[in-house]
C-alpha cells in the first residue's frame, strides 16, 4: 500500500528508516522532502532522453529504454549504497507523482526483502502540503517586526530571542541571504520551492496564540519571494526599532560581512551596481576606500548615503513603531536588547 502524507507534521515522525528521492539530480536540487537522500533511477540526461522519445517518437520504445536504465541504476544504488542494510530496513520511496520511477525501484527493494513503500502522489503530494501552509492558510499568529537600519544586528538578535523562548521566523536564514545588495552568501539561495518548504516547516511549529518576531524585510529576500499570507501579516505588524549609533553599526558590519570584504572582486562588482543611484565621483570614492582597506569608513558612508534613507522611507508607512535605543552592538548590548524585547512580548 502506498504511504499517504496527510500533514507536514508527519515528516518529523515517519515510520521509516530512510526517505529516498529517486528523481533526477536536477529535480532533487530544486526541492525535495526534508531529510530525503537522492538515489536517481534516471539521471538528468537519461530523463531528458526518455522523455523526448516518449513525446516525439514512441511511448512504448521510451518505456523499454527507461526500464533498462532504471534497472541498471537501481542495481548500482543497491551495490553502492544499500548493501549494509539488514532485512528490517524500511525505506520510503518517492518520485514526481508516485508513478513508474518510484514504483519500479520499490518493487526491486521489496524483492530483496526490505519493507519498502511508495509515497502516494510522490513529491507532488508533499508540495501540495507546502502550498497549503504558505499560500492557502492565513497567518494568524500576532507578528512583531524587528526593525532597524542596516548593521543593527537584527539577525543576531533574532537568535538571542529564540534562545529565550520567543517564537521567531528568520527569513534571511531560510533564504540564505542577508537581504541587501551586499547580502549574497556562500552556497547561494535555495530555490523558491525549497525556501517555501523550509518556511512551511517553521510555520507549522508556530503557536498562533503567542507572538512571533520577524525581521522587517521587503516582500523579497534576495531573489526569494515571501509568500503573500505571511507578507500580509508583516505589512500590518507593529515594529520594534533597534536604534544603534552609526559608528557601532559600521564596526558590526565589518565583522558580519567579512566574507564580502575578503572577496575583492565581489566587493568591486557590488559597489559598481550602485552606479545608477549615486554620482560617479561617489562610487569612485567608495572604490578607493575599499582599496585602502578602510572598511569601517566605507560601511559608514554606504549606510549614511544609501541604506539609511531607504529604510526611513519604508518606516514611514506605519506609525506603530517602538524605538529601542542601544549604546553599542557588543555582546552585552545585544543580550540586553534581547531581554528588553522578550519582556515587551511577555
Amino acid at each position: 500500500m502506498p504511504y499517504q502524507l496527510n500533514s507536514l507534521s508527519d515528516l518529523s515522525a515517519l515510520p521509516f528508516d530512510t526517505v529516498i528521492d529517486v528523481r533526477s539530480p536536477a529535480e532533487y536540487a530544486e526541492d525535495h522532502i526534508p531529510g530525503a537522500i537522492n538515489l536517481p533511477v534516471l539521471d538528468n540526461a537519461e530523463r531528458a532522453r526518455v522523455g523526448t522519445i516518449y513525446v516525439q517518437d514512441n511511448p512504448f520504445e521510451a518505456r523499454k529504454i527507461g526500464a533498462a536504465l532504471v534497472a541498471r541504476n537501481a542495481a548500482r544504488h543497491i551495490e553502492d549504497h544499500l548493501l549494509a542494510h539488514d532485512r528490517d530496513w524500511k525505506p520510503l520511496v518517492y518520485c514526481w507523482r508516485g508513478g513508474q520511477r518510484s514504483g519500479s525501484f520499490t518493487t526491486i527493494l521489496k524483492q530483496v526483502g526490505w519493507r519498502a513503500r511508495v509515497v502516494e502522489g510522490g513529491y507532488r503530494s508533499y508540495r501540495r502540503l507546502v502550498k497549503q501552509a504558505v499560500y492557502d492558510t492565513p497567518f494568524t499568529a500576532p507578528v512583531t517586526l524587528l526593525d532597524g537600519n542596516t548593521g543593527s544586528a537584527k539577525t543576531e538578535i533574532l537568535t538571542l530571542l529564540q534562545a529565550r523562548g520567543v517564537q521567531v521566523i528568520d527569513l534571511e536564514g531560510l533564504a540564505n541571504h542577508r537581504g541587501s545588495l551586499f547580502g549574497a552568501m556562500a552556497g547561494g539561495q535555495p530555490s523558491q520551492k525549497a525556501f517555501e518548504g523550509a518556511l512551511a516547516q517553521v510555520i507549522i511549529g508556530i503557536d498562533p496564540s503567542r507572538p512571533v518576531v520577524v525581521e522587517a524585510e521587503s516582500s523579497k529576500v534576495g531573489e526569494r519571494i515571501v509568500p503573500p499570507m505571511l507578507w500580509a501579516a508583516m505589512k500590518n505588524a507593529p515594529r520594534l526599532e533597534v536604534q544603534a549609533p552609526l559608528a557601532a553599526r559600521a564596526k558590526y558590519l565589518v565583522t558580519a560581512y567579512r566574507d564580502m570584504i575578503e572577496d575583492t572582486a565581489r566587493l568591486t562588482e557590488t559597489l559598481d551596481r550602485l552606479r545608477p543611484y549615486h554620482p560617479a565621483e561617489r562610487i569612485e570614492d567608495w572604490h578607493a576606500l575599499a582599496k585602502s582597506g578602510d572598511m569601517e569608513q566605507l560601511a559608514s558612508e554606504l549606510m549614511a548615503l544609501h541604506y539609511d534613507a531607504r529604510y526611513g522611507k519604508a518606516r514611514k508607512r506605519t506609525d506603530d513603531i517602538k524605538p529601542l535605543p542601544v549604546a553599542g552592538l557588543g555582546p552585552d548590548n545585544l543580550e540586553d536588547v534581547a531581554d528588553r524585547i522578550a519582556g515587551l512580548l511577555g
